[in-house]
């Protein structure tokens, strides 16, 4: 996970150094946030395939733990080609509406257009991690991912840039570098999946119908779920865009900086996902209680130790990484602060969602988080924004006390354990 986000972290700071960087960053933090709206119902497949999967070697059914897998792929495989098509054709009509700035529309659509060719790969890449992490074999994965980051960051400087006699293709570039290093990761994938998963299923046959509708009953609450928190970003950066141009790319930048925190929560919370499903499994609830409760404790303490920089200096972290305007880098330096802050609520949260996550309990986690995202954040947020004209930091301040008060509702339902009554 920390891989992934030296990959957000590099690909921003590289745009940013473009000229008019703002719309350039502005283009990259919107097609981002579309594309993953677009693709998330079928990556809530990754969820489905960790639950089942988990709770089938905890059962002894190592044997059958591919099957899932199995299932995904073939989904991935009938509707992420459809999702590309659709999503290469409205690009032009519907980004207007997202952001009307004319530097922003030049760079964004091409942009997202190309990303759109890649949905294939992320989906499946997506339904590999869940597998691994599911198994324990997260080493494949973070191989696979630092192998596919590597590649990613060099064809960015090759693309971006024009070095080595390769054109000079801007945002262009870094679409296609994406595209291109997703692909690779895939057949990693399949390669790795070939050579340690067979014994487990993979690719010999699908499970039976009953199973392929548990996993599509398990994944399509959490696909919504993800639906819905990628276009509240979207929205968020709609209502950002009503603002500022400056804002919106202070915003993309935060955004990353955020992640460098955050992914690595997410990696922990993949563990306590696994573990959880695993104790399930050999009916052992106390024991998935209490991987909950340990995961939460080592994730407050690594992200509170990586949100520091963030609060004590922030101006610092952000120059480093990024070359930004003026303007720009004052609008984002509170706001980094805020994130900072945060790290605490971020870790219990993310942790005991995805706790919730790997016991099947998608439907709750899918109801809590749009209503705290849509109907408290995104409506307060428009009105300090936009309409009383606060700013940034203002909207930054809200998003973190909906995070906190989610933080608190999942750890409510954890200690609840309604979760343990769950069939997967």
């Amino acid at each position: 996970m920390v891989s992934q986000n030296i990959l957000n972290l590099v690909d921003t700071a590289m745009v940013s150094r473009l000229p008019n960087s703002n719309a350039a960053l502005a283009a990259v933090g919107y097609g981002g946030f579309l594309l993953f709206a677009t693709q998330a119902i079928v990556l809530g497949l990754s969820t489905g395939v960790l639950a089942a999967a988990a709770r089938r070697k905890g059962e002894g059914r190592l044997a059958e733990a591919a099957y899932p897998l199995n299932a995904a792929l073939i989904l991935v495989a009938l509707v992420a080609p459809v999702l590309s098509g659709l999503l290469i054709w409205a690009i032009p009509h519907l980004y207007p509406y997202v952001n009307s700035d004319p530097e922003v529309l030049a760079l964004g659509v091409p942009y997202l257009q190309i990303r759109a060719v890649g949905i294939v790969f992320v989906c499946m890449n997506f339904s590999f991690r869940g597998y691994w992490n599911a198994v324990d074999m997260t080493r494949l994965y973070m191989i696979t991912l630092i192998l596919m980051h590597a590649l990613n960051i060099a064809l960015n400087y090759v693309l971006i840039f024009g070095h080595f006699g390769m054109p000079a293709l801007g945002v262009r570039g870094a679409a296609i570098a994406s595209v291109l290093a997703l692909g690779v990761g895939t057949s990693i994938y399949f390669l790795f999946g070939c050579k340690f998963a067979r014994e487990h299923g993979f690719l010999k046959q699908l499970p039976p119908r009953a199973d392929i509708k548990r996993l599509i009953q398990i994944s399509l609450p959490s696909g919504i779920q993800q639906l819905f928190f990628s276009a509240g970003y979207l929205a968020t950066f709609w209502i950002i865009g009503k603002v500022g141009t400056a804002e919106v790319a202070a915003a993309n930048v935060l955004i990353n900086v955020m992640l460098v925190a955050l992914l690595p929560g997410m990696g922990l919370g993949l563990a306590a996902a696994t573990l959880v499903g695993q104790a399930l499994g050999r009916n052992e609830v106390d024991e998935a209680a209490r991987w909950g409760w340990d995961v939460v404790k080592v994730a407050v303490v690594g992200l509170i130790a990586l949100g520091l920089p963030m609060v004590l200096c922030p101006r610092l972290l952000l120059t480093m990484i990024y070359t930004l305007e003026p303007k720009t880098l004052e609008i984002a330096l509170w706001p980094l602060r805020l994130v900072g802050l945060s790290m605490v609520f971020e870790a219990i949260g993310t942790v005991l969602q995805n706790s919730l996550l790997g016991a099947g309990d998608t439907r709750r986690v899918m109801r809590v988080a749009i209503i705290n995202q849509w109907l408290l954040f995104l409506p307060c947020a428009y009105l300090v924004g936009p309409v009383l004209g606060h700013g940034l930091t203002a909207i930054w301040l809200l998003q973190v006390c909906y995070r906190a008060l989610q933080a608190g509702v999942f750890g409510w339902f954890w200690s609840g354990r309604e979760w343990a009554k769950i069939k997967v």
